[in-house]
């Protein structure tokens, strides 16, 4: 019976793990919903915005705009590394890890200086091994009420004030791009200094819009460079932190639902070898029975 009693213990603690994967992937089918609504809403304008201050960079290229043209100098470069505060999201932290490591490769490979700026407690505890002493900053439970764009401005002032102390030359972030619930792309985008159009030598008034019309900018370029520049900063911190959220909800999602499906699947093997073994412990018994009373 200590064989049984041992299947029927495993039984229901596999039971137990299947109510918890199974209310886990509620709970991220509910946050997938509004994480995936925000993060496609945040696009176009992230989009447009960055398009709008590249078409304008062209023709700024003094240092009155530090965010654009950088510090001069390509030594020392910030990596703002977007992760989860928790586990249980599949290969959502593991994929950030593997292009965060390869990036500080070949940094280093080309003789940079590297400093980790870790948004989530993941990014730290996967990078501090290998990377301890590269981390300056760690960020946890970013929004962990609600995700908004107040996180992002404080994030984006942070790093400005980083800046202009000297503390880096290029700053680059990286996180998951949401783009269905079962796939994230890694995504790697340069904040400073903006990276401009390799093409530079497009005239000023060269028509931008679709029907070919032409801008006259009032006050100047230049201005409205240098009041976009950390606009733009915080709408790209933000718009990274939604698609990180977005996909870790989906990831989280996905590997609750395959995680229940197993659990699934080893309930049924270890209901079929309690019964196995019931019914062969049975008939021992009853060859017993039948043995002693022969033997009568």
């Amino acid at each position: 019976m200590s064989g049984l009693k041992a299947l029927r213990i495993r039984i229901n603690s596999v039971k137990s793990t299947q109510k918890i994967t199974s209310a886990m992937k509620m709970v991220a089918a509910a946050k997938l919903r509004r994480a995936q609504e925000q993060a496609e809403s945040a696009r176009p304008y992230a989009e447009r915005l960055e398009g709008v201050l590249r078409s304008l960079a062209a023709n700024v290229t003094d240092s009155s705009a530090p965010l654009l043209v950088g510090t001069g100098q390509n030594k020392t470069h910030l990596v703002l590394v977007v992760s989860s505060d928790r586990g249980l999201c599949g290969a959502f932290n593991g994929s950030i890890f593997r292009a965060v490591r390869t990036h500080i490769q070949k940094l280093q490979h080309d003789g940079k200086e590297v400093k980790l700026f870790c948004i989530g407690r993941k990014a730290r505890d996967l990078l501090a091994r290998d990377h301890g002493k590269l981390i300056i900053r760690t960020v946890r439970d970013l929004g962990s009420g609600k995700l908004g764009y107040g996180d992002a401005q404080a994030l984006s002032q942070e790093i400005q004030e980083l800046f202009a102390t000297g503390g880096f030359d290029v700053c680059t972030v990286i996180y998951n791009r949401f783009k269905s619930v079962i796939s994230q792309e890694v995504t790697q985008q340069q904040l400073i200094p903006l990276p401009l159009p390799t093409n530079t030598n497009i005239p000023a008034a060269t028509p931008t819009a679709a029907g070919g019309a032409l801008y006259l900018y009032e006050p100047s370029e230049r201005e409205i460079v240098k009041t976009l520049l950390p606009l733009n900063l915080s709408v790209q911190i933000f718009r990274a932190l939604l698609e990180s959220n977005a996909s870790e909800q989906g990831a989280r999602m996905s590997a609750m639902d395959n995680a229940t499906r197993n659990a699934g699947d080893m309930l049924k093997g270890l209901r079929l070898t309690y019964n196995r073994t019931r019914q062969a412990m049975i008939t021992k018994e009853l060859i017993e029975i039948i043995s002693g009373a022969d033997a009568l």
